[in-house]
């Protein structure tokens, strides 16, 4: 394993973003999103992910150039096409977009369409938390589960964030599939086994192969229930947005479709927290708590440092492959 800071883990990703042709302001905050991922402890969206993001760069599945160009613009609702840009600038934007137009009518939405994966979806509620808002995001990816008692991938692992501005702040954060496929990826390259009950083999048999996974289909979490929110997830990215189903977006670990693009759709739902309360001003938030804490446990993600403040002393660990890939494209890229 590899030890580097935060600091330096976020250049050397900007670094080879920038050349590899992404401007760099979103090329900054790119990095800052996928190492973010690794301070969390997310090791499967971070710079594991990067190798993948430039092949795809160089291959022109993502377009590194890519402008947010405006589709809908009204008081409490913007769309943009993303123009094939990579998700993680996109969605940070966006999310500044959505907190901004929430202080002002009290609740806003944003989508994103023709994106790319974003990486942990979690990141981006912060810019609701750190406004006292209630953030929820949604994201849609690659076909990896069946439909509920059916044999072939119909739905990604279609992720669910939202942030709540207690103290701390809450953070949920979860694929509505039994784990997230960049963990499959993180166990196939280790070359380690698969727990139970996580995904099929294409021919729809229980697998613990990391390698036949990928291939094959990924466990809804917790069953039909699973399913039913993969559905709505579904619904609000790729069918209501667009311009592109789960089931026909590329496979960002499959070499040969680097040059397709994704289009990927996110959503993102941003709520001034004060305008909720229908007895005005209370101390809930505060309470809730601390009755988890009195009852011995904690609210969810608040273990999560804020990703807008990352300190660039703290340390994370990468694998010695996944330092190897980031040396050899630095090699590549002349930097």
């Amino acid at each position: 394993m590899a030890q580097l800071t935060v600091g330096s883990a976020i250049a050397k990703a900007r670094d080879l973003l920038i050349a590899s042709g992404v401007p760099a302001q979103e090329a900054e905050t790119t990095a800052r999103c996928i190492v973010a991922s690794d301070r969390w402890g997310i090791g499967s969206h971070g710079l594991m992910r990067l190798p993948f993001y430039l092949a795809r760069l160089q291959a022109g599945g993502i377009k590194a150039s890519a402008k947010l160009k405006v589709v809908t613009d009204l008081p409490s609702l913007v769309i943009f096409d993303g123009d094939d840009g990579l998700g993680h600038w996109q969605l940070q934007k966006g999310a500044e977009v959505a907190a901004e137009r929430a202080q002002k009518n009290g609740i806003a939405a944003v989508g994103i369409g023709r994106s790319n994966h974003c990486g942990a979806l979690g990141i981006y509620v912060w810019p609701m938390i750190n406004k006292g808002l209630v953030g929820i995001a949604f994201s849609t990816g690659p076909a990896v589960m069946p439909p509920w008692g059916g044999n072939s991938t119909l739905l990604s692992t279609s992720p669910i964030a939202a942030g709540i501005p207690t103290d701390p702040p809450t953070v949920i954060d979860l694929a509505t599939s039994a784990v997230a496929r960049g963990k499959i990826q993180a166990k196939a390259q280790a070359g380690a086994e698969l727990e139970p009950g996580w995904a099929f083999t294409k021919d729809g048999a229980p697998t613990t192969d990391a390698k036949e996974a990928l291939a094959g289909m990924l466990a809804p979490l917790g069953g039909v229930k699973g399913y039913a929110i993969a559905v709505l997830v579904e619904s609000l990215t790729g069918m209501l947005i667009g311009p592109t189903l789960a089931k026909n977006i590329p496979d960002m670990f499959a070499a040969d479709q680097d040059r397709k693009s994704q289009e990927i759709s996110h959503f993102i739902i941003a709520i001034d927290a004060a305008k909720l309360s229908v007895d005005g001003e209370n101390s809930r938030t505060t309470d809730f708590a601390e009755y988890v804490a009195g009852a011995g446990g904690r609210l969810p993600g608040s273990n999560r440092v804020n990703p807008e403040s990352l300190n660039g002393d703290d340390e994370i660990t990468i694998t010695d492959q996944v330092a190897d890939q980031l040396a050899q494209w630095s090699s590549k890229l002349g930097i």
